[in-house]
């Protein structure tokens, strides 16, 4: 695997960060999804649940291979708009009070404005508040300050801001000389990238794999029944490509593919990732094998739901989770290693 399809993975990954996408609110970013694969050659088709399935090809459809990403992010939701015409938001997913402060967002009112705002602690300015230190961050000390001229509820809504419209933040992506991605939503929008680049690799090789390979990019993984439907007729294994997680008590770093062993939801299937290990070997990939305390992936949801397959879980590493995320393209490559490694291809 030349590290050219890690370098478009990383291309079509940044591309995808520039579209808001937080749970319940990915249309665009499903179609961008449903076009990239299509540009090459492969057959996508959105879901009735909003994801997208892709056809990657191969022969044997009774022994077929699931691989999973999601496109959609973490993000907030007006709860109030307060009498002071500011907001009070509710977080979609799992995203922080504390790890959002001062972070510019983009309203997304129903009749297809965006406005911005910043996300900012309630009096905000350090030489008024004389508590600023001492206050709790929740979604109920902190507010969007909205970058119009409002000062009640009636001008919040005569811009066409209501109760239930989308906020998003600014993803801030970079992408540095030596290599390193920094950029919120790499959960997951760095792995949809890498399966772009895997599906690339294979029109390039002109592969049919031995077995019948789908992708399904999943718009609900945030809250956490993403993987939950949809499964094709035949599949009989289902692999995440979600970020890994780099932290204290962890071996992988941002430059590894991380082989999840087990996570909150209990161990993955041990053949799985048994062979995910032996590929990560046979292609010389530079990995790591963790317990991750705090995490839930896409495939858990697909065994909840009823769904009778062996699963396993891989990630190019990523630091800062759930916050302003960094990963590097090494993890990218090492992580399409082991995806070439596993399918055979």
């Amino acid at each position: 695997m030349e590290r050219e399809y890690a370098v478009y993975a990383t291309k079509e990954a940044e591309e995808l960060l520039k579209i808001d996408s937080p749970t319940g609110y990915t249309k665009e970013a499903a179609a961008w999804v449903k076009n990239a694969f299509e540009e090459l050659g492969f057959s996508a088709n959105i879901t009735t649940k909003g994801g997208v399935m892709v056809d990657l090809g191969g022969n044997d459809e009774s022994d077929a291979l699931l691989l999973c990403a999601h496109a959609d992010t973490l993000g907030a939701m007006v709860a109030e708009i307060k009498s002071n015409g500011r907001l009070r938001v509710t977080n979609l997913g799992g995203l922080r009070a504390e790890n959002c402060e001062a972070e510019n967002v983009r309203i997304h009112t129903r009749d297809g404005k965006i406005i911005d705002g910043t996300l900012q602690l309630c009096n905000a300015s350090v030489h008024v508040n004389g508590s600023y230190g001492d206050t709790k961050r929740t979604f109920d000390t902190l507010e969007v300050v909205i970058d119009e001229d409002v000062n009640s509820a009636d001008d919040t809504r005569a811009l066409g801001i209501e109760v239930g419209d989308i906020v998003c933040a600014d993803p801030r992506t970079r992408i540095t000389e030596s290599g390193y991605i920094k950029s919120r939503f790499l959960d997951d929008k760095l792995s949809v990238g890498i399966l772009l680049g895997f599906a690339k690799y294979l029109k390039d090789v002109n592969a049919l794999p031995t077995r019948k390979i789908y992708a399904h990019i999943t718009v609900y993984e945030e809250v956490g029944h993403g993987g939950a439907a949809s499964v094709p007729v035949g599949v009989t294994e289902a692999i995440s490509v979600d970020m890994g997680c780099v932290g204290d008590g962890l071996a992988c770093t941002e430059r590894q593919v991380s082989i999840c062993a087990k996570d909150s939801g209990g161990p993955y299937s041990y053949e799985v990732v048994g062979k995910l290990i032996e590929s990560a070997k046979k292609e010389n990939a530079d990995y790591a094998v963790d317990v991750y305390p705090h995490y839930g992936s896409d495939v858990e949801a697909t065994l909840s739901a009823g769904s009778d397959i062996r699963h396993g879980l891989i990630g190019a590493g990523v630091y800062a989770s759930h916050g302003y995320e960094r990963s590097h393209i090494d993890g990218v490559w090492n992580t399409l290693k082991v995806l070439k490694g596993y399918t055979e291809v």
